[in-house]
């Protein structure tokens, strides 16, 4: 009688990194879960790594050099202006592949793990409360069909506000893609689970960065711009930090998702 042997990958999806405490949290973090999940490949959302707004060439190689992999984006990827040339210098780091053709960058990208599996990976930012992009579920449709052409494993970060928007496009493209992993609100919810066609979901895997705050920012500058409504200078909180993110276990035949976990672990 014969046995068949599940060959899986396992992913971990760092949410939001925000600031010096999100920084810390992973390069303290990472080594221990790492080994503890034996994770194949690590991708995390970093477009507020630097001071809680946009990336520098600095915070993007200190977080490169913790392990992650590929690093995804969002609508504050441009926040750093001296970033903007280096973006297309770096395939690793990606930003939503809906914005208008002549944008800077990689919207995608096809990472070869060491074993030789191919993966995709693909940021797309939604539209509802956000910046006017093309349609996330046209454009993020024609390169999932372009990249299945390659591999079956294709990850999504889909960086958006409106949940019902998020959770549209994980059913518009069920049994197309691995996963779809939401970012963006800083608010981890509990809602993971491994839709019908296989694709593993989560709304929203939260943030990395200081707890003590309000979604990364310190919580007084936040309060005083709801009372006044004058503009303010944010700036990202200090002290104690939060590590959210989620550990998606994958076939390698045929791309579908088995398992999702979520993690939220406190730092120091």
């Amino acid at each position: 009688m014969s046995t068949f042997k599940l060959v899986t990958m396992k992913l971990l999806f760092i949410g939001d990194i925000v600031g010096k405490v999100g920084r810390s949290a992973v390069k303290s973090l990472l080594p221990s879960l790492t080994d503890k999940y034996k994770t194949d490949l690590i991708i995390a959302n970093g477009e507020n790594l630097a001071g809680g707004f946009g990336v520098t060439e600095k915070t993007l190689t200190e977080i490169l050099n913790c392990g992650v992999h590929i690093i995804t984006t969002g609508n504050h990827v441009w926040d750093k202006k001296e970033f903007i040339p280096q973006i297309s210098k770096e395939n690793r780091v990606l930003r939503p592949i809906n914005y208008p053709p002549g944008v800077p960058g990689y919207g995608s990208i096809l990472y070869t793990l060491p074993q030789g599996e191919k993966v995709a990976i693909i940021n797309i930012s939604g539209r509802v409360y956000m910046s006017n992009m093309d349609c996330p579920f046209r454009t993020g449709k024609e390169e999932i069909e372009r990249l299945s052409n390659i591999t079956n494993i294709i990850i999504v970060d889909f960086h958006a506000e409106a949940t019902s928007e998020k959770i549209a496009f994980s059913w518009f493209v069920d049994g197309k893609v691995s996963a779809v992993i939401g970012t963006h609100t800083h608010v981890q919810t509990a809602d993971e689970k491994i839709l019908p066609g296989g694709t593993a979901y989560i709304t929203d895997v939260g943030m990395t960065g200081p707890s003590m705050s309000v979604i990364g920012i310190e919580k007084e500058q936040v309060i005083q711009r709801f009372l006044t409504n004058i503009p303010i200078r944010f700036e990202t909180a200090k002290g104690e930090g939060i590590f959210s993110a989620v550990v998606i276990e994958i076939d390698e035949k045929t791309g579908k998702s088995i398992a999702i976990q979520r993690l939220q672990l406190k730092y120091p």
